[in-house]
């Protein structure tokens, strides 16, 4: 009812339409510029896939690269894993269950910044060199509830029935997840896990706080990069990883729906 009376006041489709260029066209102006032939950013002389190259034969991007990767499926493997378990322990009601979701869901209340301090302090009070392992533990517990929460939903939605039907056919509790419980979440399992990648192969401000030498991920990289002004080799970085994140997120969607479907 909202959204019917929102369509009826003035204006409405052109202030949204304003918005969204406003938000997408930097975007587009970006990706059109990583096909720039000229060296400025901003200067268009001819159409060009040199940048491309060079961004693949650099070896401190593929460095970066690398460490994305790593951080990125590490975090991705163990966030999944305990998301699947908090999600599992967290089916059936008891006490304190809201508060034990209110924690598990806490990093997507808390500003980024916030736990980023928070998790430097954390390694600085244990003593924890920062490096590749601060980074990847780090990310583990910030990409839990973006795992957690598609499986949590995808657990509701469940035929109970099925897990009552495996329990009268005498099955353990271990044949009933096996065979039943987890054959039903896997779409959600693999949506939860893809997401969890994409936050950790796009995170700046967590790995910026807790990285350190030898540690540089993509969006550091280019945090770095622009501070010597922003270039055609910026944006060729940038149109990569929209397009990644965009395919990835698109998987996760698709893999989010299959899963109702069942």
């Amino acid at each position: 009812m909202i959204a019917l009376h929102l369509k009826k006041l003035p204006l409405t489709r052109e202030v949204s339409l304003l918005m969204l260029a406003y938000l997408y066209l930097p975007i587009l102006v970006l990706i059109a510029y990583s096909f720039n032939a000229n060296r400025s950013a901003t200067v268009w002389t001819e159409f060009s896939f040199a940048w491309y190259g060079r961004i693949l034969a650099n070896p401190s991007i593929q460095t970066a690269a690398l460490n994305s990767i790593i951080v990125a499926s590490i975090a991705t493997v163990c966030a999944t894993a305990i998301a699947l378990l908090a999600a599992l322990a967290t089916y059936r009601p008891f006490y304190g269950q809201k508060m034990v979701e209110g924690g598990i869901n806490l990093p997507l209340i808390l500003p980024e910044i916030v736990t980023a301090v928070a998790t430097l302090l954390l390694f600085m009070a244990l003593g924890i060199k920062l490096g590749l392992l601060t980074v990847i533990i780090a990310h583990v517990g910030f990409c839990i509830p973006f795992a957690y929460l598609p499986i949590r939903a995808r657990l509701n939605d469940l035929d109970k029935s099925l897990l009552e039907a495996a329990n009268d056919l005498y099955a353990n509790p271990w044949q009933v997840f096996r065979r039943v419980t987890l054959p039903l979440l896997w779409p959600a399992v693999l949506s939860g896990s893809v997401l969890a990648f994409v936050v950790s192969l796009d995170d700046f401000i967590m790995t910026f706080f807790v990285a350190g030498p030898g540690s540089t991920t993509l969006p550091v990289y280019i945090f770095s990069a622009i501070k010597a002004g922003v270039t055609p080799e910026i944006n060729a970085i940038s149109t990569l990883m929209l397009v990644i994140s965009i395919v990835l997120v698109v998987l996760a969607f698709w893999l989010g729906q299959r899963g109702k479907q069942q």
